[in-house]
């Protein structure tokens, strides 16, 4: 499946050019923020790890085994990207044990930064954002067209789209979640289970974004949206007088898509039509999701670029830093700029 299949229209205009990410995995780093203080004392012990060209599960697989316990005492907040140089949070549960000598797991791939007790795991979802600094590299591409449209950017945010991340290599994932879809089945396997439900839902929502870019109005509220702040998991109804609540122009407020499940839209008016119609032509994944149990939630429509700046090492590089909201893809933005030559799934 194309890239154009998967997400949808670009909001700021064709991209200005081509480069690579991706070339080495320096090119491609973050940084999760987690603004939870470490107390010093407990029975788990904390992990700040950095991992190069090595996935999330994997890191956590191998900590495990130089500790000499079971993969499920480890935890970490979420998933990172495997093809980048990337620096998370992990816990281990070690009640009543000393530290582990955990240097069978450190190799080039992975480092132990720090090591800190605390009385309690780290949960999924903990962390507060993600820090990011990309280096495009064989850019061409006209620096002040690039300059333009990046202050554009910067004021105006960019749709929030779920990455080609999430559905895999050729739109995989999505194949697979349509193929249990049609067959009212749910895989056996719990990681497999997951990542089909997560890739159906995720491209639900880009359909509905992919609408409201079409017509404009990915950015603005309307009579019927349900809205919610940048960071917060809920979200209440748009009227009349919250179509103008200044925080909109600001981008510290948004309207909202449905990442979805029981039940139908919770919009109101025009919007809940446009989304079950949306939803209606993938109709056999989102009763899949429905019988799945899983619950109708928001995601922002609009992604704010948080601290962004940029600058230029070379004519041919461009280094990108930010910072994003947690479950959002830095991709989203770099699309908006250049087309990513010769990569389709990144």
């Amino acid at each position: 499946m194309t890239e154009d299949q998967l997400l949808g229209p670009r909001a700021h205009g064709e991209p200005y050019g081509s480069a690579v990410l991706k070339a080495v995995a320096e090119d491609f780093q973050v940084d999760e923020v987690l603004d939870i203080p470490l107390s010093g004392e407990g029975e788990h012990l904390w992990l700040w790890v950095e991992k190069r060209n090595l996935n999330t599960e994997e890191a956590a697989k191998r900590i495990a085994r130089a500790a000499g316990v079971p993969l499920k005492l480890i935890s970490y907040a979420g998933l990172k990207d495997r093809q980048a140089l990337t620096r998370q949070w992990f816990s281990l549960h070690l009640p009543g044990k000393a530290d582990p000598d955990l240097a069978a797991a450190e190799d080039d791939s992975l480092r132990l930064l720090q090591r800190v007790r605390h009385q309690r795991k780290l949960q999924r979802g903990a962390h507060s954002a993600n820090g990011f600094r990309l280096r495009l590299t064989d850019l061409h591409a006209d620096h002040a067209q690039l300059d333009a449209r990046l202050e554009r950017i910067r004021a105006q945010g960019v749709p929030n789209y779920f990455g080609l991340q999430r559905f895999g290599y050729e739109g995989g994932n999505l194949l697979g979640a349509r193929d249990f879809a049609a067959r009212a089945e749910l895989p056996v396997q719990r990681n497999l289970r997951s990542r089909l439900l997560s890739a159906g839902r995720s491209y639900l929502f880009n359909r509905v974004l992919a609408q409201r870019v079409a017509d404009g109005s990915w950015a603005e509220a309307r009579v019927g949206d349900l809205l919610a702040f940048t960071d917060s998991r809920s979200f209440f109804p748009a009227a009349e007088a919250e179509c103008s609540d200044p925080r909109l122009a600001i981008l510290d407020l948004h309207p909202t898509g449905p990442l979805w499940g029981e039940g139908g839209s919770p919009a109101g008016a025009e919007i809940q039509a446009l989304e079950d119609a949306v939803v209606a032509s993938e109709q056999p994944i989102a009763n899949w999701l429905a019988q799945a149990g899983m619950k109708h939630e928001r995601r922002i429509l609009r992604l704010p670029i948080g601290g962004l700046s940029w600058h230029y090492p070379g004519p041919d590089i461009l280094q990108l830093e930010f910072v994003l909201p947690t479950g959002c893809f830095a991709t989203a933005m770099v699309r908006e700029l250049v087309s990513l030559a010769g990569q389709t799934d990144i």
